[in-house]
């Protein structure tokens, strides 16, 4: 090895300045890659947090009103009458449509109304009984009046009212679920 006159290294005896000027250096690419790297993961990152929070931001089915028919078509009614309706859901980024059975009928006042065919007591389909001129749940024996309101049997509650309305001639029903076993209209979904 060489060594100089005091016996030191001549390796160890470099300049302070050349010693500072590779640290420098050194640090600034070392800042630099975390840097990128940072950026990197920030672009990956960004699809993949919008893909799980995607269902939780977003509304899972919107309410939409779908037509029933025209109204000139429930002008002389004089029983209820079903009519099937198309309903699109959102679940997450699933979309599906369903059809689901609405009764048609006219309230106390005689003003068009929209029945929900399911049972409030446990979500059976309740079917128009023409002999018994009421709804009869075939799975627990509730009745219900042509209005939908309750006549008998273990549902605590009348048919459900839907929200209805009449645009450019059209009957537009919105359909909804609600909850069953309960004195109460509670809506779910």
């Amino acid at each position: 090895m060489n060594q100089g006159a005091g016996g030191r290294d001549n390796a160890s005896s470099q300049s302070p300045t050349l010693n500072s000027a590779s640290e420098t250096r050194r640090s600034f690419l070392g800042a630099l890659l975390a840097l990128g790297t940072a950026f990197v993961a920030a672009l990956l990152s960004a699809p993949l947090i919008r893909f799980a929070l995607f269902p939780l931001l977003r509304r899972t089915t919107e309410l939409k009103e779908s037509p029933v028919g025209p109204v000139s078509d429930f002008s002389a009614l004089s029983a209820p009458v079903e009519r099937t309706i198309q309903i699109e859901q959102v679940d997450g980024w699933r979309r599906t449509v369903s059809e689901k059975a609405v009764y048609i009928t006219k309230d106390s006042a005689g003003k068009l109304c929209v029945l929900s065919s399911i049972c409030p007591h446990l979500g059976c389909t309740v079917p128009w009984s023409v002999e018994k001129n009421a709804f009869a749940c075939p799975c627990h024996g509730a009745t219900f009046a042509a209005d939908g309101n309750r006549i008998g049997g273990p549902a605590l509650r009348g048919m459900d009212t839907l929200e209805s309305k009449v645009e450019d001639g059209q009957l537009l029903v919105r359909f909804q679920y609600f909850r069953q076993l309960v004195a109460g209209k509670e809506v779910i979904g």
